[in-house]
């Protein structure tokens, strides 16, 4: 699938503070109190399998079969943890929401889902039911992932109830979409 950079760049900016987080408490085990709390909210959302993966982490684990059992955003997390613990500059940068910029991949995702990729519209999947856990525009954007992959583009329709950043990253989106569509 040649969108995946593009999915894991998704997920990176979108858990980049959950990441930093665990690996800050890694660093600094002053923080674990914190991190288990996060772990406990993160279970209560539905992320078990991940959860549990990051206490093995915690407790000293770093080998692959950390790994077994997790769908594809969990293994990312995880590998970026990884990743951060032996080398805290390969975290990812933790930026303020983006629409401009998060529109192109999630865009070209769309785009390969509704084409027919299977891996595309799995890894669309998976996205849109974190988005739906995070709340409020996030949620709203995870909820219409599939009305968007069957060809739904009426803007008043898909931003209704947004609010302002939530209505630019569907408008970025729509337009990423449009360049997309064979003319």
């Amino acid at each position: 699938m040649a969108q995946l950079p593009d999915a894991v760049e998704q997920v990176l900016r979108l858990h980049a503070q959950f990441i930093h987080a665990v690996v800050g408490a890694l660093r600094d085990r002053s923080q674990l109190p914190q991190l288990n709390d996060h772990l406990k909210a993160a279970e209560e959302a539905g992320w078990i399998r991940l959860a549990v993966a990051l206490r093995q982490i915690i407790d000293g684990r770093r080998d692959e079969s950390i790994k077994l059992g997790l769908d594809e955003e969990d293994r990312i997390i995880v590998d970026a943890v990884l990743r951060g613990i032996e080398n805290p500059a390969t975290l990812p940068p933790i930026q303020p929401p983006d629409g401009a910029a998060a529109a192109p991949g999630l865009a070209a995702m769309i785009h390969a889902a509704g084409s027919g990729d299977v891996k595309a519209f799995s890894a669309l999947a998976n996205m849109a039911e974190q988005m739906m856990k995070a709340g409020g525009d996030m949620a709203r954007l995870g909820g219409m992932m599939r009305r968007l992959v069957d060809g739904e583009r009426d803007t008043d329709k898909l931003t209704k109830g947004m609010g302002p950043l939530g209505k630019e990253l569907v408008i970025n989106l729509l337009d990423e979409l449009a360049r997309l569509r064979p003319h």
